[in-house]
């Protein structure tokens, strides 16, 4: 009766009649009374949410003492009941680093078997290399132990992790979670959790890639290339799970290797790293075509609606956000996105208390949400509510200590706040996390120009706009970046150069009446007034009552007062004059292509005052 009952087990499993395949189970053990047939028991147990009863078949016959894949399940099941501590007495707090694999001893084995097998036969040479590589991707110890005892081991890593993870010892779990890839690379869950909650920066994420040994994966059947295949294969799945800060081309690379070689093209998880890639260089519009075309086949991919949430954000999508919003609320209540997406459309439209709540209640969710933490101290930062900004862009920082995001807001923060010092701190910081964000730089820059370091800021904002420039980002959305250039060349004196800077601000879309009073003082300095009274009639136009453009056209025009017709000049004369240099402006205009555009969000120099900057809010 046994092959019988395994079999009926076996097909009321793949069925998910979990109700039959426990009844039989329980008879197959009682039959045969083996150590596998009550594992499989408590198996099925757990995969019905049972996890009581499967911890009791387990603990109670003792085989979690015995066998790694019993000991993992008494874990899982206290975990599934939010018993942390007592996952972690069955687990141990101790990780097998016996069982690493070594990438530079592997290779070094590798390269002796190579020399070898250069001097067998051909007849046999095959044959004894294969073998060899087996061997060679495996230190000495992990030879004495059973492959699958091995993948047991790292699964258990992972679950130390998540025990770590829940009692916020966030670097106890990042080090089990690379523990468990180090031991078993195609460990994925483990390496998910680390890209998926930024536990490393960008720099470390790589050299952690390079140091695993990917030509430890063994095939079931097959010769040594089709091993050797798999191994890049998964180190290029692993690479679109990378920060997309640096390193484009090796994105690049494996992105068109997987789609065009093995036909991912089409595959959700390479569509995301291709939008994340888009959306960390700012080209938000082909990045939301992305994600809306994943959601056309797979509505509810709660790994790409983060991603997709923040575009429709950034893009003003409000229309949509709302449908999204009330899908996710009728399908998915308990799925901490669906109340991101609740927040982030109240964001939108500046109901900013709503918004709170909803993030607030995405965060209790599941406390390691990062987009949710980020959302709530926003929430915080556009009501002009800095410490409690200040407090929330902390948490996020503490709990998410790869990605620069959080350290970046606090120093915006801080600079609206005028406590440059603490604000250099904290741009400083995240700097080190990732050296190649736009926004970043510029903001340190702001933070250069706040303290009167005029050359330190031109750099910076120079470095931002080749930064944008290298990502391909629409010029449009780096106006703010190439305004604050043109202040800081201003107040450096470097009038020429700041001039063009305006010029191009004004040719992408920023018709702000700030722009044009800055303009009209930067003619005034360089003496061509006539043309500083076009520039402030035109911002005087957008904002017929703003001050500082009143102020610099009434210096302008009495500059005016000994020329043309107020200097006596004929009238005509005069007024063709001026439409010949209205005209040619106009013609001008007309070539560059004048064009409008959204801001993007970020600190922003305002208007043409000496004072200083002003940084826009969030």
């Amino acid at each position: 009766m046994e092959p019988f009952l395994r079999d009926w087990a076996k097909s009321a499993g793949e069925r998910n009649e979990h109700v039959t395949q426990i009844y039989v189970l329980d008879k197959l053990y009682a039959i045969t009374n083996k150590h596998d047939h009550l594992l499989d028991l408590a198996n099925a147990h757990f995969q019905a949410q049972q996890y009581t009863r499967a911890l009791s078949l387990v603990t109670r016959s003792e085989l979690h003492h015995r066998l790694p894949a019993a000991k993992h399940l008494a874990a899982y099941c206290y975990i599934k009941q939010n018993r942390h501590d007592d996952a972690l007495g069955v687990l141990g707090e101790k990780n097998p680093s016996h069982l690493f694999t070594s990438l530079d001893a592997s290779r070094r084995k590798l390269q002796a078997l190579n020399s070898n097998s250069s001097l067998t036969s051909k007849g046999h040479g095959k044959a004894k290399a294969s073998t060899r590589l087996e061997r060679a991707d495996r230190s000495e110890e992990r030879d004495f132990q059973d492959k699958s005892s091995i993948k047991y081991e790292a699964a258990m890593c992972y679950l130390r992790g998540l025990c770590y993870a829940k009692q916020n010892a966030f670097e106890r779990a990042k080090d089990c979670y690379k523990d468990a890839v180090r031991i078993d690379v195609q460990c994925f869950e483990a390496f998910d959790q680390l890209m998926k909650n930024s536990l490393m920066s960008p720099g470390e994420e790589w050299a952690f890639l390079e140091s695993l040994n990917f030509e430890s994966i063994q095939l079931e059947t097959g010769e040594g290339d089709g091993a050797q295949e798999a191994a890049g294969f998964v180190r290029n799945l692993y690479i679109t799970r990378l920060s997309k800060y640096g390193r484009l081309d090796d994105f690049s690379t494996a992105l068109d290797t997987l789609s065009t070689h093995y036909h991912l093209a089409e595959n959700p998880d390479i569509l995301l790293a291709r939008a994340d890639m888009l959306f960390a260089s700012s080209r938000f519009e082909p990045a939301l075509h992305l994600t809306s075309a994943i959601l056309s086949h797979d509505p509810y991919n709660f790994a790409c609606l983060p991603t997709h949430l923040s575009l429709l954000y950034q893009l003003h999508h409000t229309t949509t956000l709302f449908a999204l919003s009330h899908d996710l609320a009728d399908t998915h209540p308990s799925e901490p996105c669906t109340w991101l997406a609740v927040g982030t459309y109240y964001l939108a439209t500046s109901r900013i208390p709503e918004a709170r709540s909803y993030f607030s209640k995405a965060s209790l969710m599941d406390p390691h949400f990062g987009p949710a933490w980020i959302g709530f101290a926003h929430t915080f930062a556009a009501e002009g509510e800095g410490d409690q900004a200040i407090a929330a862009y902390s948490t996020a920082a503490r709990l998410f200590q790869g990605t620069h995001l959080p350290q970046l807001f606090l120093g915006m923060q801080e600079m609206a706040l005028e406590n440059l010092a603490i604000a250099r701190e904290y741009l400083t910081a995240a700097y080190e996390l990732c050296k190649t964000d736009p926004l970043l730089i510029n903001e340190i820059g702001v933070c250069s120009y706040k303290e009167g370091d005029l050359d330190s800021a031109i750099r910076s904002f120079d470095l931002a706009l080749r930064l944008a420039e290298d990502c391909e980002a629409p010029p449009q959305q780096y106006r703010d970046v190439r305004l604050n250039l043109a202040h800081a060349l201003r107040r450096a004196g470097r009038l020429q150069e700041s001039l063009v800077q305006f010029d191009e601000v004004i040719r992408l879309g920023l018709r702000d009446c700030g722009v044009f009073a800055s303009k009209g003082l930067v003619l005034l300095e360089l003496e061509r007034v006539f043309e500083a009274t076009v520039a402030l009639h035109e911002g005087l136009a957008l904002s017929p009552q703003d001050p500082l453009a009143s102020e610099l056209l009434g210096k302008a025009l009495g500059l005016l007062e000994g020329e043309g017709v107020l200097g006596g000049q004929d009238e005509e004369a005069v007024d063709a004059g001026l439409l010949g240099k209205v005209e040619g402006i106009r013609r001008v205009r007309a070539a560059g292509g004048e064009r409008g555009g959204r801001r993007k969000r970020g600190a922003r120099v305002e208007g043409g005052r000496d004072e200083g900057m002003e940084v826009d809010g969030g």
